[in-house]
């Protein structure tokens, strides 16, 4: 029996599986365990291979599941690139741009062999000590408004693993996966997105635009002026600006309404054309200040952009497109199960979290497609009576309704012919034990 064959999946989940895997794996055999293992994903308790290849009905094969990561031909990136297409295609309109996130995070390990494991920081830490030791991955989201959740959703796509000091730096990496976004879609604006930490020249030399947080003690000087025609090396910048604060006290403050996280907020906003010459060099870019109404700070948030045409009300939404990032990585620690797989060596190190990212990915697609219901979120308030507030599905939800199709996929009644044949496990009862067995 093949693989694939021997759990039934739900047709929808099943085509977009095949969608994705076509022209990534060089054997049909395995993307037949692409199929099983990503639905075993989604039916196990934990991200373990172990785990995926019981709950895909394949426990007597496990060795072939940890021999996918560790061995198989494929790669994460085409992998990763043809789950963003599908992304593009069913989730964003015709003729807009692409907006992609990028943040850093921590997955804990433990044991000295495995692959490029260190100490590093770790923004989740509890306590003062943030450090921790495990692989700090780089991670590229495409962010989309789905039409059930009033903030948008971040589905992650690329993945680079830093491996240390001395190495590539991550913002290196960062700009490495915005190039090839920006080559996937060359007939859409590419918008690229990240916190304080990512900003340097190599962001600012693709055919994708970046917008980040400016630090405090950032300098910002005006556009680099014409050429005076006198001997001598041309300015290669303008007059200094100054800091953020410095240039919030003179600045011309106009009031704009943005939606930001949700809601639709009122701000004051003052923008200015320059050059961070210190991390982008010569590009040109935009200023963006920000401040609550009435604020007695001289302003709340500095946004440096290299989208010299967006306005400020559209360049401030974007960067509050960022955040969906951060409940995309804790959910796929926490509910996906990304970073669980025990691998060691570098090939299966470099693969278990980018599979589960994207088999993430692939859920909140299928569900935006084929799997929402306006009643999905009635049931759960039934089930669940303490979410008092909750108007929007979770990926807990999303997930618990893609089981519950495995289940109705594989349902079998026992009932003798001469009994009246009873209705099958409801669907808000479907857990993930039954959905395995």
């Amino acid at each position: 029996m093949l693989p694939s064959e021997s759990l039934p999946m739900p047709l929808c989940w099943r085509n977009l599986l095949e969608e994705a895997g076509r022209g990534v794996f060089a054997r049909r055999s395995t993307l037949r365990l692409f199929l099983v293992l990503a639905s075993g994903l989604v039916l196990a308790e934990g991200g373990t291979v172990v785990a995926m290849a019981a709950a895909g009905g394949i426990a007597g094969q496990w060795r072939r599941a940890c021999w996918f990561f560790a061995g198989a031909v494929w790669d994460a990136d085409a992998l990763g690139l043809a789950v963003a297409r599908l992304i593009v295609k069913y989730l964003v309109n015709e003729g807009e741009a692409v907006v992609v996130a990028v943040d850093g995070t921590l997955f804990r390990r433990w044991g000295r062999k495995v692959f490029a494991a260190r100490w590093a920081y770790d923004g989740a830490a509890q306590g003062g000590k943030k450090i921790a030791f495990g692989n700090t991955w780089v991670i590229a989201a495409i962010v989309v408004r789905l039409r059930f959740c009033p903030s948008p959703v971040a589905l992650p796509v690329l993945f680079r693993l830093w491996r240390g000091k001395g190495t590539l730096s991550q913002v290196t990496l960062a700009a490495e996966m915005m190039a090839l976004l920006a080559a996937a879609f060359p007939d859409r604006q590419v918008h690229g997105t990240g916190d304080a930490a990512f900003h340097g020249q190599a962001l600012g030399s693709g055919d994708a635009t970046w917008t980040t947080r400016l630090p405090a003690s950032a300098v910002l000087h005006g556009p680099k002026p014409p050429p005076t025609g006198k001997r001598g090396r041309p300015r290669a910048k303008g007059a200094r600006l100054g800091k953020c604060a410095e240039i919030a006290a003179t600045a011309d403050w106009q009031q704009i309404t943005v939606n930001c996280y949700g809601q639709t907020l009122t701000l004051q906003a003052a923008t200015a054309d320059c050059l961070w010459y210190g991390s982008f060099k010569h590009a040109p870019g935009r200023l963006v200040l920000s401040r609550e109404p009435g604020s007695d700070k001289p302003y709340d948030l500095g946004i440096f952009s290299l989208d010299t045409t967006a306005s400020p009300a559209r360049l401030i939404e974007r960067y509050s497109w960022r955040w969906a990032i951060e409940p995309s990585n804790a959910a796929g620690k926490q509910l996906t199960g990304a970073g669980d797989a025990h691998s060691r060596t570098q090939r299966a190190v470099e693969r278990a979290v980018p599979f589960a990212f994207l088999v993430q990915s692939l859920i909140i697609c299928w569900y935006a497609i084929t799997g929402h219901a306006p009643a999905d979120i009635d049931d759960r308030r039934l089930r669940c009576p303490w979410y008092r507030t909750k108007t929007s599905p979770s990926l807990a939800d999303m997930t618990a309704k893609l089981r519950a199709e495995f289940a109705a996929a594989a349902a079998i009644s026992a009932i003798p012919p001469a009994h009246r044949p009873h209705s099958q496990i409801p669907g808000n009862h479907v857990t993930c034990d039954a959905t395995a067995a």
